[in-house]
């Protein structure tokens, strides 16, 4: 009993965005409104010391930008809820991908000025491979931005969903008055206040002559026919088809100004998915079984840089984590146990002694664990669904200050394996090769191996375009395959064999020519052969 109790208060979900949505913004926010901090960052601006709390990377900090992402919990209404905040820039979508597959739902965040962004489609394309339920929260009304009605259409068009409208604005800009609650028939009155959480809610309906005295006359009329249109239009709001991934309820406000976050807040509680079942290899994990699983979604070197700790971040799929219990590690077919299990609020932790489906738990990891890697209380199985991708930019690293050959070695080695790159080996000599999908992963890495790890190194662009993962169910062919293209073969951090392909067109003509090896552009396929 108490174990359904607990299943049924989780609710973990992501925030996703383009770049300088106000997402970091809005995850604070939350925060503020759930009690878990008392004030918010001022993240709008660098010439202020106080960060944002998700936030605590060096770089992130210096930058302004998310770079890794934050896992922090809060409890609100009863409910206990975990957030992911996720990097927003192109360059680090990986992570973000990644970070998908540990959430039961997602809050989409839009500028209202720039509307559907090129990031925002594709992490929605994401979204909608797995249906995932979505929540759109469009900001900075406090700003003049596009007509709400065209925000709508975008939306539906970009991103290959339905909307539904819960909240509607009136006016934007300097005009914003404040936003009409569809569902709950009362009215929110915007005010500038970025330090408080106090709302100015009124009970009133579409038809009250109280309206027209508070809004405007012309304000009310304009009000009154968008939610006509907004009837006329849009299909009334179902909650089953929220959670089908079919159907988006939409909301509008300001996060810098905790306007109309309490409205989201409130009506996430009330909608959202508790925690979802999950695919393995060898079947499908329900959140209410009685034995434990779960899944290592990320991991990340140096939190706390003056303890050089390594955190894997653990999604509980299944049962009950217990603290001190030995569980398998699939991988290694190995029994672990873990004394100091935390809970997270950005850089703080907390040791738990208990953890339950939808909970995300940081494990401290000596170098055993790699992403994708499966806890179990001793069934044989893999989570599936988390793999990495090929890459798009390929440079080597040299190294610029010979005295520090082992911590650069062991820095680009750790930040591979929390997934910040890729790491591949070239021989002759143990050349190594990063593979990312943007420039600034490139800076990112230099700047953390230099103040992480006091390595210096420089990167040498090389003309690869495409890294396919190579098998065979004949071992000879593959084995020649890879003798005569030493070349252009290198491997990845588990020993895989790796085909570097410089144009599609080369990867094209080696794939035709060789018919009894396969290509693979995810490593995907470890699980389906492991």
């Amino acid at each position: 009993m108490e174990f359904q109790k607990e299943l049924e208060k989780r609710r973990t979900f992501a925030i996703i965005s383009h770049p300088d949505a106000g997402k970091t913004t809005l995850t604070e926010k939350l925060l503020l409104f759930g009690g878990a901090i008392q004030i918010a960052g001022a993240v709008k601006s660098n010439k202020i010391k106080k960060t944002a709390t998700s936030d605590f990377m060096e770089i992130e900090k210096q930058r302004g930008i998310s770079v890794a992402t934050s896992v922090m919990t809060f409890e609100y209404s009863g409910k206990k809820i975990n957030i992911l905040d996720t990097p927003g820039h192109k360059d680090f979508a990986e992570d973000t991908y990644r970070t998908l597959t540990a959430v039961d739902s997602v809050i989409l965040v839009i500028d209202c000025v720039k509307g559907v962004e090129e990031q925002t489609e594709r992490l929605m394309e994401v979204c909608r491979m797995r249906d995932t339920p979505v929540i759109v929260f469009i900001n900075k009304l406090d700003r003049e931005g596009q007509d709400p009605f065209d925000l709508l259409d975008e939306l539906e068009q970009k991103l290959s969903i339905r909307v539904r409208p819960v909240t509607w604005p009136v006016n934007m800009g300097s005009d914003f008055k404040g936003v009409y609650h569809l569902l709950e028939h009362q009215m929110n009155f915007f005010k500038v206040n970025k330090t408080r959480i106090e709302d100015d809610v009124v009970k009133l309906s579409l038809d009250s002559p109280e309206l027209d005295k508070s809004v405007g006359a012309k304000d009310a009329k304009q009000l009154r026919d968008d939610i006509e249109l907004i009837n006329g239009v849009y299909d009334e709001f179902n909650e089953e088809n929220y959670l089908k991934g079919e159907v988006a309820p939409v909301f509008f406000g300001s996060a810098v100004n905790n306007f109309g976050i309490k409205e989201l807040l409130d009506s996430f509680c009330e909608i959202s998915p508790l925690p979802i079942s999950r695919e393995t290899n060898v079947r499908r994990v329900f959140p209410d079984e009685k034995k434990f699983s779960g899944f290592v979604f990320k991991i990340h070197a140096n939190i706390d840089p003056r303890h050089r700790d390594r955190i894997a971040f653990l999604r509980i799929c299944s049962g009950k984590f217990e603290r001190g219990k030995f569980y398998k590690h699939v991988r290694s077919g190995k029994d672990v146990r873990f004394s100091n299990p935390y809970m997270f609020m950005a850089d703080s932790k907390n040791v738990v002694d208990e953890g339950f489906p939808g909970d995300v738990v940081g494990l401290y990891d000596t170098g055993n664990f790699k992403i994708g890697d499966t806890l179990t209380e001793g069934e044989i199985m893999q989570f599936t669904g988390i793999p990495s991708f090929s890459p798009e930019l390929f440079r080597e690293v040299i190294n610029t200050d010979p005295l520090k050959t082992k911590q650069l070695e062991k820095g680009v080695e750790q930040l591979s394996e929390e997934g910040v790159a890729q790491l591949f080996t070239m021989q002759p000599g143990n050349r190594k090769i990063i593979g990312t999908v943007g420039e600034l992963q490139f800076e990112v890495i230099q700047h953390r191996l230099l103040n992480e790890y006091g390595a210096s190194c420089r990167f040498e662009g090389r003309p690869f375009s495409k890294a396919c993962w190579l098998t065979s169910k004949d071992q000879a062919k593959l084995d020649e395959f890879i003798r005569l293209k030493g070349h252009f073969i290198a491997y990845d951090k588990d020993k895989n064999p790796v085909f570097l392909a410089e144009t599609d067109w080369i990867l094209r003509m080696n794939k035709e020519n060789n018919p009894d090896i396969e290509f693979h552009t995810t490593s995907e396929f470890k699980v389906a052969g492991s």
